[in-house]
């Protein structure tokens, strides 16, 4: 992908991920993380400001070295895909499309669960 795409990846998670903080029902910390992935492969400003955050910085840091999450962050983020998979239910979504998001987030949860602990 060109460093052009990488960076506009990077400011729609960003900007998705900033959203998260304000509705509590979306995870922020995946968002991030694609932030943090996009900005290392096409705009290393943004990455090393991420790196040298002072909440932020350690969650980025720990991912780039070792692809390690606290405990903390992988249950509050699963609990909000989780929040988020049952208020898709009542939304309205079709039930096919429903049982498609909450396949994804499903399997988004697990693969998040399987990284390494920090």
């Amino acid at each position: 992908m060109l460093p052009l795409a990488w960076k506009l990846v990077a400011i729609v998670a960003l900007g998705l991920a900033a959203l998260a903080c304000v509705l509590p029902v979306l995870p922020s910390v995946p968002f991030l993380l694609v932030a943090a992935v996009a900005a290392g492969r096409g705009w290393p400003w943004l990455e090393r400001k991420l790196a040298r955050h002072r909440q932020l910085g350690p969650l980025v840091t720990g991912w780039h070295e070792r692809g390690a999450l606290p405990r903390v962050v992988k249950a509050t983020a699963i609990g909000s895909l989780a929040i988020s998979g049952l208020l898709v239910w009542f939304s309205p979504a079709q039930a096919w499309l429903a049982l498609v998001v909450d396949a994804l987030l499903g399997a988004f949860g697990a693969w998040l669960w399987t990284r390494p602990s920090a």
